[in-house]
């Protein structure tokens, strides 16, 4: 069993002990910390919590558990079911409620589950905010409402619909063009709440012919639900059998999107940004976010459309918040995340499909062709596992040293620019390990670059 508490929220493993895995008293005793952090946050309101759910099979067990905490808290709760995490972004704001919790465990496989926390403006707490829900959770003093102070409860099963014509309005999107193009496409939303939203998407932005797989919200995962190529291979043979333009899978809180073209390849995931953001640079001018270990590719596409690239620090949150900073007119994560601003700012596989398709058409090109508009670069990803007690902080400081002749930014871990190539090494939150990302113009010199770095790092952790 495992359960994680991190600033993001908690997730775990469903059932066991509590404080081993994801129990009834783990959700009770985090969704009250939340309450709280919130009564702190807005004193003297009443407070109104927005609750989505994806298709998980502990979805319904862990809602119930977490709406009556809130009630219990005296919280007053809208209920919106079924939805994606992007949906429950928008509905926190256009119901003016005092924050979110969505109830997915995002690409985890189906035995997870969790909470992700979400402030007023409907986007992830700040580092700062988390760490004092953290704090609340672990020395629990909550004040439970008495029984004519308890939250009132309502249900809204729209919130979908509402999404789509929301992304129907969008000024880039073009229904339109896509009709005349009698577009086929494939969709796999891996028995998850894509299931519900993209298919209604697709006949929404005009899709002439749309092929189903995994679109039945049962949380019953046909395969690893994250959208890597080494899970899509069924979604690879459909797009080759029935000769669709383009297949599209989402994770299954909708947030991520990976396109395979029209050769039955994927698409790179890297490059669902790349694509998208190609395209709303060639009618709005600006500038561009992602976090550190997103391709260099975005950065060379934006100063071509003459706009400034930053890179964040890792994490959905910190990517928003560069983004704000920056006035950066599209953003997102080389995972598939794609934040447009004149939608909301969250990751949102739903924009991502109707701006791609519109991209698409308009650009008279196919799919693979259009991916080859953009310069190659590849990503190793690796770790290395370090054992308690070591000083991983002289340890990076080091590595520094031994490298200070090239661009190194600290913003997060450490990054060293070489030409065109780059290596990310940074701590993760969860586990003790120290991951290594290294991209090139080529995969054998991306895994010949970590490689190199993984070496250094083994030399001074022995000398240590």
């Amino acid at each position: 069993m495992s359960l994680i508490h991190s600033i993001s929220g908690i997730r775990g493993t469903i059932g066991g002990n509590p404080g081993a895995g994801l129990t009834p008293a783990d959700l009770v005793s985090f969704t009250a910390a939340f309450a709280t952090f919130l009564g702190e946050s807005l004193p003297g309101k009443k407070l109104f919590v927005v609750v989505g759910r994806d298709a998980r099979i502990s979805g319904s067990m862990v809602n119930h558990l977490v709406v009556g905490t809130l009630l219990g808290m005296g919280v007053d709760v809208l209920d919106i079911g079924l939805t994606t995490t992007p949906t429950t972004e928008m509905a926190v704001t256009e119901e003016g409620a005092s924050g979110g919790i969505i109830l997915t465990a995002s690409h985890n496989p189906m035995h997870w589950n969790a909470l992700k926390m979400l402030n007023r403006k409907g986007e992830f707490l700040s580092a700062a905010d988390g760490e004092r829900v953290l704090a609340i959770s672990k020395k629990p003093e909550f004040v439970f409402a008495e029984v004519n102070d308890l939250g009132s409860y309502k249900t809204d099963d729209s919130y979908i619909r509402k999404h789509i014509e929301k992304v129907l309005a969008l000024p880039l999107v073009n229904p339109e063009v896509i009709r005349q193009a009698h577009l086929r496409v494939v969709i796999d939303a891996v028995n998850s709440t894509g299931g519900l939203a993209i298919p209604a998407l697709l006949k929404a932005l005009n899709v002439n012919k749309i092929d189903q797989l995994y679109c039945e919200p049962n949380g019953l995962f046909p395969h690893n639900p994250e959208p890597l190529p080494e899970h899509l291979g069924d979604i690879c043979d459909a797009v080759v059998k029935n000769r669709a333009d383009v297949g599209f899978v989402v994770d299954p809180d909708v947030d991520r999107l990976a396109i395979i073209n029209e050769l039955g390849e994927p698409f790179g995931e890297e490059y669902t940004l790349v694509a998208v953001a190609d395209y709303v640079l060639q009618y709005e001018k600006g500038n561009t976010v992602s976090n550190l270990s997103s391709t260099q590719a975005l950065k060379i596409i934006t100063e071509q459309a003459g706009g400034k690239y930053f890179a964040s620090a890792v994490g959905e949150v910190n990517v928003v918040e560069l983004m704000k900073e920056k006035g950066a007119v599209i953003g997102g994560e080389g995972n598939g995340g794609i934040i447009y601003p004149e939608l909301h700012y969250g990751r949102d596989a739903l924009v991502g499909i109707a701006l791609f398709l519109t991209y698409l058409v308009k650009s008279g090109k196919k799919c693979s062709a259009l991916r080859d508009r953009y310069p190659d670069f590849y990503i190793s990803k690796n770790k290395i596992e370090f054992l308690p007690g070591m000083d991983i902080d002289r340890i990076l400081e080091t590595i520094i040293e031994k490298y200070h002749a090239y661009p190194i930014s600290t913003i997060d871990g450490i990054k060293i620019h070489f030409d065109n190539e780059w290596v990310h090494l940074r701590l993760s939150n969860t586990e003790p390990i120290i991951r290594i990302y290294a991209e090139s113009d080529m995969l054998n010199k991306a895994d010949n670059l970590a490689k190199k770095i993984i070496n250094d790092l083994k030399e001074i952790i022995n000398d240590h």
